[in-house]
């Protein structure tokens, strides 16, 4: 209720939300065919920086789109590493930490 309040108050979030929608759509289904048209309707609404971003480095997002790998397992630990580490700040040194990281898994 709160978020229709918001886009009825500010139209062009309806829009954005809509483009970011498409990204993500055309992001999924491996699209890049799409990439192009995309760019130009979301540089006319409230994501223009984001749409200039992936123009300007079109080819790595054209390369994310049609590779099959993916950095996501390395970040997912990254991200849980940096989690550990700030639960434990001013707590442990290396050797604690480890034993948590390993432990966990």
């Amino acid at each position: 209720m709160t978020i229709a309040a918001i886009e009825n108050s500010v139209p062009l979030l309806i829009e954005a939300r809509a483009v970011i929608a498409t990204f993500h759509t055309m992001i999924r289904k491996k699209a890049e065919a799409e990439l192009d048209a995309w760019i130009e309707q979301a540089r006319s609404g409230l994501v223009t920086s984001f749409a200039n971003g992936v123009a300007k480095d079109s080819a790595a997002v054209r390369a994310a789109i049609n590779s099959t790998w993916s950095n996501g397992q390395t970040e997912g630990q990254i991200t849980k590493l940096k989690l550990v580490k700030r639960q434990m700040y001013g707590r442990a040194k290396l050797d604690l930490l480890e034993a948590r990281l390993i432990g966990a898994c």
